[in-house]
């Protein structure tokens, strides 16, 4: 997964470009991103919590941080996001007297102290991250002992129709490869949180046509961002074939299927903070009385 020759990996400049051009068509387009925002926030009724300090992690234009707003009355919210658009937008939201903090900084390289936030949400940004064990070990680094994570993000059914399409066309790569639920649930062992519990469901979006699929991803700037794309442009009969092949998964109502895998997951930072270097233990010898 780390290697440069894998052809899944992301490149973070295009994936930021994408949601740059995206920040004013993205609520237009973001149906399903806003079901799943909503169904991680009811989550949060079981958590009895009464935050200080909420990052709302990969925040886009800023639904989760105008929610936690209104959620945590005396909290300080700060969205984060990759692209500054989106950043932007975030600070737009809330009322006169109260909206929240916008920065604009990458997932893997927080700018924040060591144990400053009680509560890190994420949804739907785990995806665009090619090393979940660094990320999560940044993030278990800047909650405060007991803080908590919660997050959505995609698994390996999701755009399996997409993915199989273009499969039958050419040999590029033409969507994110999505880390399997239980992979998830160990890189958060491995990053040191504690009592990870991760579930899933799946959501299947249908349209009259895949054009419609296509538009929509490019509205929330869900662009094609892995190393294995073609860099050169789509033509028209590369992308008639597309359509062509996805003419199998038509279904008998004439609509055309988009499967999301969504996974869902929460966890605790441990007491002691884990150390980002690894520590070297001397054993004592008990000296012979």
């Amino acid at each position: 997964m780390h290697s440069d020759t894998n052809p899944h990996l992301l490149d973070k400049r295009k994936t930021r470009q994408g949601f740059e051009r995206a920040a004013h068509t993205y609520d237009a387009n973001a149906v399903l991103q806003r079901e799943i925002g909503e169904r991680l926030l009811e989550r949060l009724d079981f958590i009895k919590m009464q935050p200080e300090t909420v990052l709302d992690l990969g925040c886009g234009t800023g639904a989760i941080s105008e929610h936690l707003l209104k959620r945590y009355k005396k909290a300080r919210i700060i969205g984060v996001d990759l692209a500054v658009n989106m950043v932007q937008k975030t600070r737009q939201r809330g009322g006169w007297f109260r909206k929240p903090q916008g920065v604009c900084a990458d997932a893997n390289h927080l700018p924040f102290q060591s144990q400053c936030a009680d509560m890190l949400l994420s949804n739907l940004m785990l995806q665009w991250c090619n090393d979940l064990p660094a990320v999560f070990g940044e993030w278990v680094q800047v909650l405060k002992p007991n803080g908590l994570l919660m997050f959505a993000t995609f698994g390996p059914d999701t755009l399996k129709e997409l993915r199989a399409s273009w499969g039958r066309v050419d040999g590029f790569t033409h969507a994110s490869q999505f880390v399997d639920m239980h992979d998830v649930g160990d890189a958060l062992l491995q990053a040191g949180f504690r009592d990870p519990v991760v579930d899933m469901e799946t959501i299947t979006l249908t349209y009259t046509d895949v054009r419609g699929l296509l538009r929509d991803l490019k509205g929330i700037g869900a662009n094609n961002a892995t190393q294995g794309r073609n860099h050169g442009l789509t033509g028209k009969a590369h992308l008639q074939a597309f359509l062509q092949a996805y003419e199998y998964f038509r279904q008998e109502n004439g609509l055309y299927p988009a499967t999301y895998e969504v996974v869902y997951g929460h966890a605790w930072a441990p007491m002691l903070l884990p150390s980002k270097l690894p520590e070297k233990f001397i054993p004592i010898m008990r000296s012979k009385s």
